[in-house]
């Protein structure tokens, strides 16, 4: 009972603290674009929400995922520093292929620059992020008992919603047209899609690591690789193939993604039934 109360108070904030920073600037106007007070109440609430429900409302602190497990689990953390790059370049030579993308602005030694000095700031960034969307949610919903597919589309769900007031008000209408030639509705609809079928790879990666640092290292690639790919022109999708080829919000893109999320439950489904008859064969010698 506790647990769900709590849940239902964070999703609450989680839901209504964009809105309360697009507020605060409509107050404040003079403030730096892209760097408003509103935005950073948007970006901090939530896990400032997870702090006070784990030391307050009786969460606790043990099931944050903070250990790194590394024990039997070094594999994922190198799927997790490569799925983004090998996704991307698998839509990159794909769009190489069939003429979808041009490439004359692509230099790979900047871009590896680009992406090498991104990763510090996105790690620390992501250690947050990641800290309340699978140290806290997901590790909440799946003590719960939820449902694997439920459990993607809630978490998945708060995560695209919480976006909402970013796509509506925050984010500039060049990074959308970048991404996707749609109005902020459509694009807010496409992220949050998008990020329900991402978090079907985050999930698996989670319960089966207990850990929140394969999904730090995932989410930091993520952000120093495919981001500045589109918004720092390295690379520019064909007019029509954006909805095909994006590497952000692709269908292309997304549906790889979601494949891989579904692999990686397949996965983790047979090392739970492997583990199953060793315990219950332990049981039978033990007695």
């Amino acid at each position: 009972m506790k647990t769900k109360r709590n849940l239902i108070i964070f999703i609450v904030v989680v839901l209504l603290c964009g809105w309360l920073g697009v507020l605060v600037d409509r107050v404040i106007s003079e403030q730096p674009k892209g760097d408003t007070l509103g935005m950073g109440i948007w970006l901090v609430l939530p896990l400032l929400t997870t702090i006070m429900l784990r030391t307050f409302a009786g969460d606790g602190w043990r099931d944050v995922g903070l250990l790194p497990n590394l024990k039997d689990n070094l594999k994922w953390y190198v799927f997790s520093l490569f799925v983004y790059p090998v996704v991307t370049s698998i839509v990159l030579l794909i769009s190489y292929v069939f003429g979808w993308m041009d490439f004359s602005n692509f230099n790979i030694n900047t871009v590896v620059s680009v992406f090498v000095g991104g990763l510090l700031p996105q790690f620390v960034k992501n250690f947050f992020e990641e800290s309340v969307w699978r140290g806290y949610l997901t590790s909440k919903l799946s003590r719960l008992k939820v449902n694997d597919f439920w459990l993607y589309l809630i978490v998945g769900g708060v995560w695209g919603a919480w976006h909402i007031p970013y796509f509506l008000v925050f984010l500039s209408e060049s990074d959308i047209i970048d991404v996707l030639p749609v109005n902020r509705w459509l694009f807010t609809l496409v992220g949050i899609v998008t990020m329900i079928c991402w978090t079907v790879m985050y999930t698996e990666i989670y319960l089966m690591t207990k850990s929140i640092w394969p999904l730090v290292l995932m989410h930091m690639t993520e952000d120093a690789l495919v981001n500045p790919l589109i918004l720092d022109g390295y690379i520019k999708i064909a007019q029509g193939k954006e909805f095909l080829v994006s590497p952000t919000a692709g269908i292309i893109t997304t549906l790889l993604y979601l494949m891989v999320g579904l692999m990686l439950r397949m996965k983790r489904k047979r090392l739970e039934e492997r583990s199953v008859p060793t315990a219950t064969s332990t049981a039978i010698v033990e007695n």
